[in-house]
């Protein structure tokens, strides 16, 4: 240790004690606590942020720009970095006495991140609204304070963490204006003109630097294209920060779809092979991770991102172009496939791909490589989702609309790009032909057509199916859907690219409308739908904004109440800085992808206990997602998985999923398993027996329950495990 650190850590140490326990009292003990964090912090923000851009217009959205971005980067990569660098313990477990009035947290001590980014937050305010210092700083300071007096920081923490924040934001502040004075003067002059400075915000006034700007070879089209590159650029960093930080865990099936990847085939038991192969190259990327798992979902959404700009500034502009990207990324449904690696990602990049170049085909005198190219890209999709097959349904309702496309009928285009998908279903139809077709069961299954129908069910299902969509698309877009759907027929009935975007989403939607008057329709099933109603309803608009309808504020409003879903629904715990509480369990959209590590470890100490009897000991589980997560988490199970594997779905005399096809336990005679049952959560006393618990007993010799076993989250129960040892496999 250098000279003098002694010294430093003792006056440190003692000014600690000095504040946390010398100037202890009631008072003081009620209201630091409150200054470390309440539930009104975040509301505040939210109603500040948004007068600060209604009254600050340009200045105040700048000010929040720079304001999220600083303090953002600075709390998430600055400070966090530093914390695991540094590695000091906090006071509240370091230092016997201390009294700690908030909760403990195991990060590290230093920097303080509430000093830094409160100072970083002054030092922006006040660069913009001088006065706003008088409110700041004082804020600041106290906050600071707190920190101390609550245990949780020494008085150094929070000094170096005021200087770091009021350091990085003055830097961050000064390279992005730098930034935007290299960039802007070359990609975006017609604006830079207009906003020269981030710092000052005001128009040049030096005319030669105006006309200098304004001799640039520019146009408005090609502004927005450049800033929709700059926004799925930085859109695809966010998402790839996102899905390697660990925010959330594997969805079930993710996890499902990562062993199919392991066992490569022509198709699956429920869905065709294209997902299997995108993980298989995911994983040899990037190892058998999360990251490896998910890292094309983010990729698949910057390409699709890519492709609609450029289409969509062509056939309608690039201001509506950038706009509609907006409003894809504003629906929480869309958003969350660019986060999750399913099947439904790789579905909505071939329909739009097919969608794109199809429009390309049904041109005049257009090459017939479109058509190849549509072929192509419909047989991918039919490769990733069996739904792509209504696409083709989609073009008989386009044919059947547009009359002047019906020429294309009589050349080869059409039917080329027909067999082109006929010869990719290829694997699929030869892998379902060995095996009896099941594919074609399961799906007749899911559709749940042999039940009985009544009027009250169907009508329960289709306003289930309905009031869900409204809120995964975001209302006020779902309300201008529907809208633009039945309002551009009185208005542009001879416009193709309405019709054509009408025919390659409406049918599917209207397919799956009626279905639900049946059964039970899951909200994903029209996702492929959702890209060109979107961008019907954005040409549409456009349309009305350029006769003069005012159309703004309802955009505004639902770009805000979208972002601000969608950024919720990336980390539900947000909740608790909201209100204090935590979402229940039952209304948290991401309890499918919360602590399946612990589900995994809970298995895999139970599995040791029985060990401890001398024999192995395997997996089984009732369910595929429950076999597929701990195949995953479990770090015994993942290393094995190639193998001989050790986490098993029951056995069965008839295929339930995709395990059947899978090496099974039967070569595992004489040896011991545990057997694993998820309880209803609002049922959690055990029901004796779970439905295959007869099956497994005609497999071992013995099966006994030893009890329920909750896996918590934040308090709460999250899963409720039913155990039960079974001895001697016959």
């Amino acid at each position: 240790m250098l000279p003098g650190m002694h010294w430093l850590q003792s006056v440190d140490l003692s000014l600690f004690k000095f504040i946390n326990v010398g100037l202890s009292n009631p008072v003081f003990d009620r209201v630091m606590p409150f200054l470390s964090g309440n539930r009104w912090f975040f509301p505040i923000l939210v109603v500040g942020s948004v007068l600060l851009i209604w009254k600050g217009r340009r200045k105040g959205f700048v000010c929040l720009l720079m304001l999220v971005l600083i303090v953002s980067v600075g709390d998430g990569v600055i400070c966090r970095n530093l914390k695991k660098s540094i590695e000091r313990e906090r006071p509240c477990w370091a230092v016997e006495g201390a009294n700690c009035l908030v909760g403990k947290s195991h990060s590290g001590s230093m920097p303080s991140s509430h000093a830094a980014n409160w100072f970083a937050a002054t030092m922006v305010a006040f660069l913009y609204y001088r006065r706003t210092i008088w409110i700041t700083l004082p804020l600041a300071c106290l906050v600071s304070f707190s920190r101390v007096y609550n245990g949780v920081h020494y008085p150094s923490d929070v000094l170096v963490g005021a200087i770091l924040g009021a350091g990085y934001a003055v830097a961050g502040m000064w390279d992005l204006n730098a930034l935007w004075q290299w960039v802007g003067k070359r990609w975006f002059p017609l604006w830079w003109r207009r906003l020269p400075s981030l710092l000052h915000c005001g128009p040049i006034s030096d005319p030669e630097k105006a006309a200098d700007a304004t001799n640039v070879s520019s146009t408005a089209d090609a502004h927005w294209l450049r800033l929709g590159y700059v926004y799925i650029a930085a859109l695809l960093l966010a998402r790839l920060i996102y899905v390697s930080s660990g925010t959330i865990q594997l969805s079930e099936d993710e996890a499902y779809q990562w062993i199919w990847s392991k066992h490569l085939a022509l198709s699956y038991y429920s869905k065709p092979p294209l997902i299997a192969y995108t993980q298989f190259l995911g994983t040899k990327m990037w190892g058998d991770t999360e990251f490896g798992i998910r890292f094309f979902s983010p990729v698949i959404a910057a390409i699709l991102s890519l492709v609609l700009l450029r289409f969509f500034a062509r056939v309608v502009n690039a201001r509506a172009a950038f706009f509609l990207l907006l409003i894809i990324t504003a629906a929480l449904l869309l958003s969350a496939g660019s986060i999750v690696m399913t099947i439904d990602s790789l579905s909505v990049l071939f329909w739009t791909l097919a969608m794109v170049s199809g429009w390309r085909a049904v041109q005049e005198h257009a090459p017939a490589r479109y058509w190849m190219w549509a072929g192509l890209w419909m047989g991918l999709g039919f490769l990733s989702k069996y739904t792509e097959l209504v696409q083709w349904l989609c073009w008989a309702v386009f044919f059947m609309l547009w009359k002047p496309a019906r020429q294309h009928l009589r050349r080869p285009g059409p039917y080329l790009a027909l067999l082109i998908n006929f010869l990719c279903s290829l694997p699929v139809l030869i892998w379902n032909a060995q095996r009896h077709w099941i594919t074609v069961r399961h799906v007749a299954e899911r559709a749940d057509l042999s039940q009985h129908w009544t009027l009250k069910r169907g009508l329960g299902f289709f306003s289930e199916f309905v009031f869900s969509e409204a809120g995964l698309l975001n209302p006020i877009f779902f309300v201008a859907a529907i809208w633009a759907t039945v309002a551009f027929w009185r208005r542009s009935r001879n416009n193709p690219s309405f019709i054509y975007f009408f025919s390659m989403g409406a049918p599917l939607v209207l397919i799956y409308l009626l279905v639900s008057l049946h059964s039970r329709v899951q909200p994903n099933w029209i996702v492929p739908a959702v890209v060109p109603l979107f961008c019907l309803m954005t040409a549409y608009w456009e349309m009305r904004r350029q006769e003069g309808v005012k159309i703004k504020p309802w955009l505004v409003t639902g770009l805000g109440l979208g972002f601000a879903l969608v950024f919720a629904g990336h980390n539900t715990d947000i909740a608790k800085k909201l209100t204090g509480r935590y979402l229940p369990v039952n209304y948290d959209i991401l309890i499918r992808v919360r602590n399946w590590s612990e589900v995994a470890r809970v298995a895999g100490d139970t599995r040791r206990e029985l060990m401890e009897e001398g024999k192995p000991v395997f997996i089984i589980a009732d369910h595929y997602g429950l076999v597929s997560q701990i195949s995953f988490y479990l770090p015994e199970a993942k290393a094995a998985v190639l193998t001989t594997p050790l986490v098993y779905f029951q056995s069965s005399e008839f295929p339930r999923n995709q395990y059947y096809y899978l090496p099974g336990y039967s070569s595992r005679k004489g040896q011991n398993a545990i057997y694993i049952h998820e309880l209803a959560r609002d049922k959690p006393k055990p029901i004796s027996p779970p439905a295959r618990l007869k099956e497994l007993k005609a497999e071992f010799e013995s099966v006994e329950e030893i009890g329920v076993r909750n896996v918590m989250y934040h308090g709460r129960v999250l899963r409720p495990l039913q155990f039960f040892a079974c001895r001697n496999l016959k």
